[in-house]
């Protein structure tokens, strides 16, 4: 497998969660992180600053570290190649693999893992003094996800790239082993309204315990797991306050961004929100909506769980609703729906009949309880 992402998601530790998860199943992982030994072949270079070497170079060490890859691959079953498609460093944007080697290499699995915006910004700041802006960031997350896919479309085919938000990290990682190892499961796509929900704390435990009850049956992928759009809340609030900055908790310490830079890049946020959860149904079975009955009465039914829910039927994937509301759905939801529940446990049970699940337990939060610091609504 090749796993991507820019500089500053910092996927060692996250792979060497997978690689514990692998032990734990009595299955041997071994890591290949292409830096790393950029970096044993170069025992000149200060660490942190290998990409400011001349391209020659670097090109150079890179290839070298990469025979060593593909005689390990030679050697072992399971190989987890850490490497990046592509850089946006002083030397401008390049690509930072070889079309030769990858092809040598033949991967099964192309997998790109991104994460917050404000998380990367964070560690490149922190571990390799660079200040790359908001959006430079983002550009390289969508560069890295694009060049990623057309490597994977090259090598292998159609339908062997996805994207992995690092979010909850644990479930993330969870979800890239049963991509390796455990194919058989059904790829899920979570879909619920979150928006106009945050301020409704028992809708939101509901939400939590949906996705929980399906991230321990399938491989999810989560639209909740990468949580941009509080950047943009929270500096409209600051706006409205007259402050220039804002401070948020990002990797466990506070970070001051300026308003003007935050709201510069609201277009790209939103944008990508909006392509890239389509993506994630895209490389999914299924999708599985939980609609909540609002204080009101009426369904938490948003324009983009509607929009979610389209996508999916023109995209012939399964699509199954979780209809929480005392009033019964419109013919916009049935009529493109494979089936419809009035609970989780329901939609439980008929994936447990139709052989998508074994037997499962399943423990819903009391109403009123706080949901999970995790993705959207940390």
């Amino acid at each position: 497998m090749v796993i991507t992402g820019q500089v500053g998601v910092d996927k060692k530790p996250f792979l060497d969660r997978i690689a514990s998860i692998a032990r734990d199943n009595g299955k041997d992982i071994t890591l290949c992180h292409i830096g790393d030994m950029m970096y044993k072949e170069a025992p000149d270079v200060v660490p942190g600053r290998i990409l400011d070497l001349p391209r020659l170079r670097l090109d150079s060490l890179r290839r070298s570290a990469f025979k060593d890859v593909l005689a390990t691959a030679n050697k072992v079953e399971n190989l987890i190649v850490n490497t990046h498609a592509t850089f946006r460093w002083k030397h401008g944007l390049f690509m930072a693999y070889d079309y030769d080697q990858m092809v040598e290499l033949d991967a099964d699995l192309y997998i790109t893992l991104v994460d917050n915006v404000d998380a990367v910004h964070e560690r490149l700041e922190r571990d390799h003094e660079v200040n790359h802006s908001l959006k430079d960031i983002l550009v390289w997350r969508e560069e890295e996800i694009v060049v990623t896919e057309s490597m994977s479309a090259a090598i292998r085919g159609y339908g062997c790239a996805y994207i992995l938000a690092r979010g909850f990290e644990m479930e993330t990682a969870e979800s890239m082993y049963r991509l390796m190892f455990e194919s058989h499961r059904k790829r899920v796509y979570p879909s619920f309204p979150m928006t106009h929900v945050m301020e409704m704390p028992d809708v939101l435990a509901e939400i939590d315990a949906f996705r929980a009850a399906l991230q321990v049956h399938f491989i999810c992928f989560d639209p909740g797991d990468l949580d941009e759009k509080r950047l943009l809340f929270e500096a409209g609030a600051a706006t409205q306050r007259g402050e220039s900055t804002i401070t948020v908790d990002v990797n466990g310490k506070d970070v001051t961004l300026p308003v003007s830079e935050v709201a510069e890049v609201a277009g790209d946020i939103d944008g990508q929100i909006y392509a890239r959860d389509f993506k994630l149904i895209d490389q999914s079975d299924m999708i599985v909506s939980f609609v909540p009955e609002l204080n009101d009465g009426k369904p938490g039914l948003s324009s983009g769980v509607e929009r979610e829910l389209q996508h999916a039927f023109e995209c012939t994937k399964e699509v199954y609703i979780v209809w929480k509301p005392k009033c019964e759905p419109s013919p916009f939801i049935t009529e493109t729906a494979t089936a419809v529940f009035s609970s989780v446990e329901e939609t439980l049970e008929h994936f447990q009949k139709k052989g998508y699940i074994g037997d499962y337990q399943l423990s819903l939060p009391e109403q009123g309880s706080a949901p999970r610091e995790r993705g959207r609504f940390g």
